[in-house]
C-alpha cells in the first residue's frame, strides 16, 4: 500500500477552547503522566463565522523520542490564558494560529434513534500548532484538506431552495490515517462540473476509483430571516439560525491512481484493512458496553460488533 495522503490545514483566529490538563491514572501504560485533551476552535474567515474545530486526544509534554513537545507548550499557554481567545478578549487580542492536522473519525455507538447505530463523525485530529502574527490573505487557503480517497459510490442530492441549499453530490468511500487504518467517509461536491465528473467515474463497491482530492471545510451558522405579513402594521420578522457543517471537494487529480496494483493499493490490502477495522470496532463496542454497564450496574455484553463494513 502506498503512503497515504491525509492532511488538513487550518489557520485563523483562536475562537474558543475546552482544553483540559489531566494526569494518567494508576492503571494506565504510563501512570502519573500529564497530558492535554480537548478541542480548540479556529475562526478561518474575516467575518469570524466559519469556526473549524481541531481535537486533541492525548498530548504530552515530551515526544516519543523524549524531546520537548511544542504542541503541548502552545496548548498549555491557551489553557493558562497566555494565548487569548476571541470569545474572552475579542478579535484584536485573540491569538492567531496555524495548524497542520489530519482527518480522523470520532466513533461511538448511539441509540438515540431507538436503534443502536455506529456514528463516525469526521474531525481534525491532533497536529502541529504554530503561533503566527498574520494569516494567509486568501480565506479559501485557511481551511483546506487533501486526501487519497478510494471512492465506492456517488449520489446526487437535489437543491433545497427553502433552506438555501444548492444541489450537490455525495462522494462516498474511504481514506486512510498514518497507520494505514481504513476510515469510511463521505465528502460533498457542489460545483456542477465536479458533480458531473464524480458521477461519470462510475465508482462502485466492486469497481472502486482511487484518486487524490482536495477541498475546504465549512463549519458555519447561517441565519435566515423569516418575514410574516400582518393584517395591520409592520410585518413580523424573526431570525432562524441553522448550522452548516460540510467537507466540500474542490479539486481532483486529472488521472486516478491505479487500482489493485502493487505500489498503489491492492484488493488484498483493502480486505486486510477492512478486517482490521472490524476488530477495531469490536473493541469500541466492547468498551462502550463496559462503560454503559458501569452506569446501569448490569453485566457488559461480550458480543462482537455487528456493524456493516460496506463503506
Amino acid at each position: 500500500m502506498k503512503n497515504m495522503i491525509n492532511k488538513t490545514h487550518i489557520e485563523g483566529v483562536l475562537y474558543e477552547h475546552d482544553l483540559q490538563l489531566r494526569t494518567t491514572g494508576e492503571k494506565s501504560k504510563n501512570p502519573g503522566t500529564e497530558f492535554i485533551m480537548g478541542t480548540i476552535s479556529i475562526a478561518t474567515n474575516n467575518d469570524m463565522t466559519n469556526i473549524v474545530p481541531v481535537h486533541f486526544t492525548y498530548v504530552t509534554a515530551t515526544t516519543a523520542k523524549g524531546n520537548a513537545n511544542s504542541t503541548f507548550t502552545i496548548l498549555k499557554k491557551i489553557i493558562n490564558g497566555d494565548l487569548a481567545t476571541m470569545m474572552d478578549k475579542g478579535v484584536e487580542a485573540a491569538a492567531k494560529l496555524r495548524i497542520d492536522s489530519a482527518i480522523g473519525l470520532n466513533e461511538f455507538y448511539s441509540d438515540r434513534s431507538g436503534k443502536e447505530e455506529l456514528v463516525s463523525a469526521k474531525r481534525n485530529e491532533g497536529g502541529f500548532i504554530h503561533e503566527v502574527s498574520v494569516v494567509t490573505d486568501d480565506e479559501d487557503l485557511r481551511n483546506t484538506f487533501e486526501v487519497d480517497m478510494l471512492i465506492t459510490n456517488v449520489r446526487e442530492i437535489e437543491a433545497d431552495p427553502e433552506k438555501d441549499l444548492p444541489a450537490k453530490g455525495i462522494v462516498k468511500g474511504a481514506i486512510f490515517d498514518f497507520r494505514k487504518s481504513l476510515l469510511p467517509v463521505e465528502f460533498s461536491v457542489t460545483n456542477p462540473n465536479a458533480i458531473s465528473y464524480f458521477v461519470g467515474l462510475g465508482a462502485s463497491a466492486k469497481e472502486p476509483v482511487f484518486t487524490r482530492v482536495k477541498g475546504a471545510q465549512i463549519s458555519e451558522t447561517i441565519v435566515r430571516k423569516v418575514v410574516e405579513e400582518s393584517a395591520f402594521g409592520a410585518p413580523s420578522v424573526r431570525e432562524v439560525p441553522s448550522s452548516r457543517k460540510d467537507w466540500v471537494i474542490t479539486w481532483a487529480q486529472t488521472e486516478p491512481y491505479a487500482w489493485d496494483e502493487e505500489g498503489s493499493i491492492t484488493a488484498a490490502e483493502l480486505t486486510e484493512a477492512m478486517a482490521n477495522r472490524e476488530v477495531y470496532l469490536a473493541g469500541v463496542k466492547q468498551r462502550q458496553d463496559e462503560y454503559n454497564a458501569t452506569k446501569s450496574q448490569t453485566t457488559p455484553s461480550s458480543a462482537p460488533s455487528k456493524a456493516s463494513f460496506n463503506f
